[in-house]
């Protein structure tokens, strides 16, 4: 535990010194692995899937809001749709554009969603988002964490159905755009992640608020117990099947990450809680305060030795004080005044 603060103290000044090359780092190296995961799975367009396209992207997404690795993400979305099929890229612009409008009208300071949301899907730790987010955020992020599971459903869409979405059947558009609404749109396990990751959010949201003991902890079970059963009912309900153990290793595997974030985010030495009651000329006050837990980072001293030797320099012999050298010569100047006066 005590490891833990130390590094947690070192984190945060070390980024409070360097800030200001960190964040621009961050932002670009998050952008350009979205950008070579979407060319990666989806590159159906040659120029969008050339890998200066995405350094250029992320090159310009480091200077920008972070939001706008969103935006540039979309765009390659929608290039490579429009390369794989017509009919495809009009369901895609429109799911796009609805999603962004709700985003921004509700949450744009949860850009960020949009991409770690697909990211963990791929690392197979979605269940992670909505307990990180139910303890650091606010309920508005449920509604970037749910277009964030659209886009992720949407990219595995069309890499599991490139050859149907490119074939040249005798259909019409309208009867090809149907079928698509039916498989994208109406996708019931898409639904039901959305639905089950944004009921998380708001329950750990709640827990983590109240007055009791141990809030962000009892907030994280809650919260992955939730999870499991939300899913685990609404496969049974909706008629969806869903593999039992991998969600049940993915939600514990993604409560023990959030634990390790409680540590580094929100320590509370609950064991010296202390009650405190006021009152002024309206309203009672009862106050409940936890210290939180901190240490104290030992600052470390270089100490420079040099290698060279020290010439050693002769000794100089002390110089006597010119007062004792006068004395003498002042007495025998006296007595020869006087020898001379008595002759």
């Amino acid at each position: 535990m005590t490891t833990l603060l130390e590094i947690r103290e070192k984190m945060k000044l070390f980024m409070g010194k360097y800030d200001i090359y960190i964040i621009p780092l961050m932002k670009f190296l998050l952008a350009l692995i979205t950008f070579l995961m979407i060319n990666g799975s989806v590159g159906f367009m040659e120029q969008a899937k050339n890998p200066a396209i995405a350094l250029i992207f992320a090159l310009m997404s480091s200077f920008l809001p972070v939001n706008m690795i969103a935006v540039f993400g979309s765009i390659l979305v929608l290039a490579h749709a429009y390369a794989l099929s017509l009919e495809f890229f009009v369901i895609a612009f429109v799911v796009i554009l609805l999603m962004v409008l709700l985003f921004f009208r509700t949450a744009p300071q949860y850009g960020y969603l949009l991409i770690l949301t697909p990211l963990a899907f791929v690392l197979k730790v979605p269940y992670l988002v909505p307990l990180a987010m139910g303890l650091m955020g606010t309920p508005a992020a449920a509604i970037p964490v749910a277009c964030g599971t659209v886009v992720y459903y949407l990219l595995h869409y069309m890499k599991l159905n490139t050859t149907m979405l490119s074939g040249t059947e005798n259909e019409s558009m309208k009867q090809k755009i149907t079928y698509l609404i039916d498989n994208v749109i109406r996708n019931k396990e898409m639904m039901l992640m959305a639905a089950a990751f944004a009921l998380t959010l708001l329950i750990v949201y709640v827990v983590r608020r109240m007055s009791i003991d141990y809030a962000w902890s009892i907030a994280i079970g809650t919260g992955a117990v939730v999870d499991f059963v939300v899913l685990l009912l609404g496969s049974m309900v909706m008629g969806v099947s869903l593999k039992v153990l991998p969600v049940l290793l993915g939600s514990l595997i993604s409560a023990g990450l959030a634990i390790l974030l409680q540590l580094a985010v929100f320590s509370m030495d609950y064991s010296r809680t202390e009650y405190v009651q006021f009152e002024d000329d309206e309203y009672y006050y009862y106050v409940k305060a936890v210290p939180k837990m901190t240490i104290a980072v030992p600052e470390k001293r270089v100490k420079k030795i040099s290698a060279q030797k020290k010439q050693s320099t002769p000794k100089k012999k002390p110089v006597p004080a010119r007062r004792t050298k006068e004395r003498p010569h002042m007495e025998q100047s006296h007595t020869d005044h006087r020898e001379r006066a008595h002759r």
